[in-house]
């Protein structure tokens, strides 16, 4: 397992909590996320040591914990941004705190799209030729 490149490659999911935040808008965000985890399928397709499949559900369980945070940290400025989000919220239950439901429903995000991500992954695995292995490095 190369923690090292699952950390890195959740960084992607840090800069997407900010920009979810403050600049990228709800329907644009779907089609960035596509370039990101085709990018990190490659990436991981190329450098982890084998254990595609688990290497991108750990990017995608890590993002989640950086865009939970975050969203949870900038609340205020999320729901302000994203009213429908904060609608579909309320629907769901008046008598539940909206942070409590974005805590909840962050991990499992997290999971469906670490799935997703593995997937990509591991197809990436059967396309993307790993560089070789120079003696001595």
């Amino acid at each position: 397992m190369n923690w090292k490149l699952i950390f890195s490659l959740s960084l992607f999911g840090l800069a997407m909590a900010f920009a979810t935040v403050y600049v990228i808008p709800i329907s644009v965000e779907p089609y960035v996320w596509i370039v990101i985890f085709i990018l990190c399928a490659v990436i991981i397709a190329r450098k982890a040591p084998g254990g595609y499949f688990l290497h991108g559900l750990l990017v995608g369980i890590v993002n989640s914990i950086w865009i939970t945070a975050v969203h949870l940290l900038l609340f205020d400025t999320y729901i302000s941004q994203h009213t429908r989000e904060a609608a579909q919220m309320a629907k769901i239950s008046a008598t539940a705190n909206p942070r409590v439901l974005m805590a909840i429903t962050g991990p499992v995000i997290g999971v469906i799209s670490g799935i997703i991500l593995g997937v990509f992954a591991l197809i990436a695995s059967r396309i993307v030729k790993k560089p070789p292995v120079v003696a001595g490095s």
